[in-house]
């Protein structure tokens, strides 16, 4: 059966099997590296949390005793499928890992377990491992564009768009050729999943989501390398993943700038463990504070300008009664920034319910700004008006909250925050993690992708 070699899905697959770590440019392979770094510190930041040990615990139980994949959180070795699994729930809980703005996706959680695993299993060059990492982003971000707002709104993008993603990538570690390539992304969509109905009753689906979108785009991409077959229009198809899931699907974003954009370049860091709606803001009080010199006693008053968004999900939470649910309240998190300079995982967890958190947060109120609310999504402006306890006002603005491409994290601020990971889930020392890191910055130089974290068994 012949096949349109031209549809958007076949041009994506061929751009997935084709590209080469020579045709990357040296700055989007750095910020790779940078993704990597920082991939690595949320995944170690899951050890410890309940859905994430009950995953591992499953994988543990169905898989291998030994493999060449490591299973962070634990340092045990298993199957890549297995370590893919358990990986991908560990680095989305912590609310730390990285989002691309315009596709609503968080790539990171979904490639980098994929590919790591593979690398370790097939003994591949860390050029090999960066390029798959690529691959997967281009993809998914691509993937997430053309699913649109209205797919977002039932499904959580991270897990529907990263079994492509994750496909992608290990497809590119397997050596994948275009039609191959194809059928893996045929296999990867027609399992595609991940809705948001889990919210309504705070359950633990979010890591499933990922859990599932790695390991199944693995498994994809293994079938189609053995001859299995997908569909050939699996996203743009009468009966694809558009038809399905989308009211605004648009086909072009799937082919955007294949070669020329790169769209892992474009993604952000969270700077603030909390709900991303809360960073511009953040951002911009801590611009007033540091030009000023105040100090948490200064301020009588914080009135944030926001978007809409922001108000529909961060203006319900009034009176936080637990750590995740202080992440969402606008003031908890601006409390935390006046006192610590960031809201990171160990602020919120100490003192999140502090009298003098609480007495900061009580003096913050959000307000809609036209402004702002008809940049977003594509922009998250940040502005605030401080009223100080002396009478002063002041006025702060970020145009791109900290983390975002134009206001992005240094290596140095990258390996801080994954040693703060570490540190709040225990989950390595400070000199295993410092070891791991430096050998994932030279990672481009290793003929052999092997263990980041020593075994303790």
């Amino acid at each position: 059966m012949m096949h349109d070699i031209h549809s958007p899905s076949a041009q994506l697959a061929a751009f997935a099997a084709g590209l080469t770590f020579d045709a990357i440019p040296a700055p989007v392979i750095r910020k790779t590296e940078d993704l990597l770094v920082d991939w690595f510190g949320s995944a170690i930041a899951g050890k410890g949390s309940r859905p994430v040990e009950t995953i591992t615990r499953f994988a543990a139980s169905m898989g291998p005793a030994s493999g060449a994949a490591e299973v962070l959180i634990n340092r045990s070795q298993s199957s890549a499928y297995f370590a893919a699994m358990a990986n991908a729930a560990a680095s989305h809980v912590a609310e730390q890992d990285d989002v691309h703005n315009g596709s609503v996706f968080h790539p990171a959680t979904v490639v980098f377990p994929a590919a790591l695993a593979m690398a370790q299993t097939l003994g591949s060059s860390g050029k090999a491992l960066l390029t798959a990492a690529v691959v997967g982003y281009e993809v998914g971000i691509r993937v997430g564009e053309f699913l649109g707002r209205s797919h977002y709104k039932v499904f959580h993008t991270t897990g529907t768009a990263g079994t492509l993603a994750a496909a992608a990538a290990a497809g590119s570690l397997l050596g994948l050729n275009t039609a191959q390539m194809q059928h893996a992304f045929g296999s990867a969509g027609t399992q595609s999943a991940g809705l948001w109905e889990f919210l309504r009753t705070a359950a633990d689906s979010k890591q499933l989501h990922t859990a599932h979108a790695a390991a199944a785009g693995l498994m994809s991409a293994y079938l189609a390398k053995d001859g299995f077959t997908g569909a050939a229009q699996i996203l743009e198809g009468p009966q694809g993943m558009a038809a399905g899931m989308s009211s605004d699907a648009d086909p072009a974003k799937l082919t955007d700038g294949l070669g020329t954009r790169w769209a892992t370049a474009e993604t952000s860091f969270k700077y603030h463990a909390s709900c991303r709606h809360t960073h511009p803001a953040a951002d911009a009080l801590l611009q007033v504070m540091q030009a000023h010199q105040l100090q948490p006693a200064d301020l009588a008053r914080v009135v944030t300008h926001v978007h809409q968004g922001a108000i529909d999900v961060l203006g319900p939470v009034v009176n936080p009664a637990t750590v995740h649910q202080s992440k969402f309240s606008m003031g908890t998190v601006l409390g935390l920034v006046a006192r610590f300079g960031h809201a990171g995982l160990v602020e919120f967890d100490q003192h999140f319910q502090e009298e003098l958190t609480v007495a900061l947060r009580e003096k913050v109120e959000m307000v809609l700004d036209v402004e702002v609310d008809a940049a977003y999504p594509r922009r998250w402006i940040g502005k605030v008006t401080v009223t100080t306890t002396d009478g002063r006002t002041l006025q702060g603005r970020v145009d791109e909250p900290k983390g975002d491409p134009g206001n992005t994290l240094s290596r140095d601020e990258i390996t801080a925050k994954a040693q703060r990971l570490a540190a709040f889930s225990q989950g390595a020392t400070e000199a295993e993690m410092a070891r791991a890191i430096d050998g994932l910055w030279a990672i481009a130089q290793s003929a052999k992708v092997g263990r980041l974290l020593e075994s303790r068994a």
